[in-house]
């Protein structure tokens, strides 16, 4: 009987691992194995980190704090009087705009805007220490670069020697605003054309350059200078000067949508400049002394740009005004109102006092980001190729909108 039990269990030994042994008494009795193998501790779960914070999207994203007194800074009053013009002649396209920055709202600016359009040239320092309010957006940590309308040698017809077309906007270059579809993107542009019922990407700048455009009376001049026009394209505006020695000023068309590049850093990373040749003025050598790696450089930088021929005051900015060297600063509207005055204390000494933001440009993002225009001419020139300058910004803006920005900062401060 025993064995018959043993030999009935033999076939479950493998799932129930059970000894049959003897009692004294000569009753089979069961018992467990002498060994039972440790079941393994559960692995911990893993550590995940925390999501980054969510990068600002625009100026009141970042936070706002006040800044110092307007008095604080002893701006010069040339320099008042100057920025007063420009910021009288931003005043209609400001009160239009629709503010993306989040500090202002409807209506803040027209009580400035109207003391402006009376104020007296004589006092221009006074209307912005009592109109206005300064503030500063996250840290305040600034940084500068310049640009200027350039001039180069040019002609309106093909001829020898000019052989690189500047194009107007093609007509079927289009535009549009991704926050007509996602409110999130609001302000933000994409650009292409149609085709085959989709849109789709439009010529790159390798593209543009190997014909994508001839053909199509899109010429409006020729330039005589590859590398010059380049920069004239990064600028965004600027003369051509004519064989019979006349001037013909070109402004910004619109863009075709594609990545701006900043060579200049790209060939900094790459070790092809040294310390000495960082400026603008050294990138144009090494590309005149490297032309076939300097067209393949330039060709990385897949913007570019379209001009119209100005007949009136320019260069024209992003409001559509006229923008006025050592006054006009370019910024991201998304973290500066459009036409607001801002303050810069940089290393680069000459940049520093009251400027008008009045442009963009497709490097110029985030806050505390501008580029300062000087204007035409070799000085010109000399000091915006050579800008790079770093410290502090602060902006002004109507009381009422700082008095507005306090209170979401702490209700306890509500009057």
């Amino acid at each position: 009987m025993i064995r018959r039990l043993c030999a009935g269990l033999a076939g479950l030994a493998m799932l129930s691992a059970c000894t049959v042994v003897p009692t004294p008494s000569g009753v089979p009795q069961h018992r467990p194995p002498a060994h039972h193998p440790a079941r393994p501790e559960p692995a911990p779960p893993p550590v995940v980190a925390p999501p980054p914070p969510a990068k600002p999207t625009n100026a009141a994203d970042s936070g706002v704090q006040p800044g110092p007194a307007f008095t604080s800074f002893a701006i010069n009053p040339d320099a008042a009087r100057a920025a007063l013009t420009a910021f009288r002649l931003s005043c209609p396209a400001l009160q239009r705009r629709a503010d993306q920055s989040g500090l202002t709202r409807s209506g803040d600016w027209s009580q400035p805007c109207a003391q402006a359009s009376g104020w007296p040239d004589g006092d221009a320092a006074a209307f912005f220490a009592n109109q206005l309010a300064v503030v500063q957006v996250g840290d305040g940590r600034a940084y500068a670069t310049g640009y200027y309308e350039p001039e180069i040698a040019g002609s309106r017809a093909p001829a020898p020697g000019y052989d690189t077309p500047i194009y107007k906007r093609p007509p079927d270059l289009i535009e549009g605003d991704l926050g007509d579809f996602f409110p999130e993107l609001k302000g933000k542009k994409i650009r292409g054309k149609v085709q085959g019922g989709k849109l789709i990407p439009y010529p790159d700048r390798g593209q543009i350059e190997d014909g994508a455009l001839k053909g199509r009376g899109l010429e409006i001049g020729y330039a005589a200078d590859p590398v010059e026009f380049f920069f004239l394209q990064v600028q965004g505006s600027g003369r051509l000067r004519l064989p019979d020695g006349s001037v013909m000023r070109i402004g910004y068309d619109g863009q075709n949508g594609r990545e701006y590049v900043g060579i200049g850093k790209l060939m900094r990373d790459r070790g092809l400049l040294g310390s000495g040749q960082l400026s603008m003025q050294g990138v144009m050598a090494w590309l005149r002394a490297n032309p076939a790696e300097g067209d393949a450089i330039m060709r990385e930088n897949k913007s570019w740009v379209f001009f119209r021929e100005l007949t009136g005051p320019g260069p024209i900015g992003a409001m559509n005004v006229a923008v006025t060297g050592r006054v006009t600063v370019a910024a991201d509207p998304a973290f500066v109102p459009l036409g607001a005055p801002v303050i810069l204390q940089l290393d680069r000494s000459e940049a520093n006092g009251l400027w008008v933001a009045q442009d963009t440009g497709g490097a110029i993002k985030g806050a505390n980001r501008f580029d300062t225009f000087w204007g035409a001419g070799e000085q010109a020139r000399t000091i915006a190729g050579g800008m790079s300058g770093r410290g502090q910004a602060w902006l002004l803006i109507p009381r009422a909108a700082a008095a507005r920005l306090a209170e979401q900062r702490d209700p306890a401060a509500r009057s």
